[in-house]
């Protein structure tokens, strides 16, 4: 931000919260940032280059899943480590799940980003909940995610290393007052977990 002069300005987050605005850059992380935040602060494990989109990061499913039992409210944690593209575990019709990702997350304070499911995940009829949100200082953990079959007569294949969603990282336009490592419910979980607030 600058004077009427062209002078540089820096603004506190307490002189912003007074003037009740802040411009400053924000933005998408590309494929060569989010490379170099992953080797430099192991931002996301393991880190695979073979996995960057132009503005986004592959991520594959993991090890477990948490499906519904009919004998009890709470989702039943299953391990799926042995299945694979030819014996897949079948996520039945209408059917919803929690899965993991095989990547576990360390985000800086400067860092924000989103789940999005894959296109190609989508279009077989795979729905995820929309509740990808990650807010920067999240550490420690894997993301655990909300799936559905959409389909209304047909399962759908999960296993460990399927190409599952995408993440899209975010340059904050400020290091926040409290990050999510302070306040958060949801740090150090190293598999995928039911509502923990």
């Amino acid at each position: 931000m600058t004077d009427r002069e062209g002078n540089g300005l820096q603004l506190d987050v307490f002189t912003c919260l007074k003037i009740d605005f802040c411009v400053s850059d924000m933005a998408v992380l590309c494929d060569w940032e989010i490379s170099a935040r992953c080797r430099k602060s192991q931002m996301v494990v393991p880190f695979d280059e073979e996995l960057l989109n132009p503005a986004s990061l592959d991520l594959r499913l993991g090890d477990y899943v948490m499906v519904e039992s009919i004998y009890s409210p709470d989702l039943v944690r299953i391990n799926i480590a042995d299945k694979t593209e030819d014996d897949p575990f079948m996520l039945q019709s209408g059917e919803f799940c929690l899965a993991e990702t095989l990547e576990l997350f360390n985000l800086p304070d400067d860092i924000s980003c989103q789940f999005v499911l894959k296109s190609s995940r989508a279009r077989s009829g795979l729905n995820h909940l929309l509740a990808g949100w990650c807010d920067p200082g999240w550490h420690g953990s894997k993301l655990t995610l909300e799936l559905k079959n959409e389909r209304l007569h047909h399962a759908l294949p999960l296993y460990p290393g399927l190409k599952i969603g995408q993440m899209v990282f975010h340059a904050m336009s400020n290091v926040p007052m409290h990050s999510y490592a302070e306040t958060g419910h949801y740090n150090n979980h190293l598999t995928v977990m039911p509502s923990v607030a």
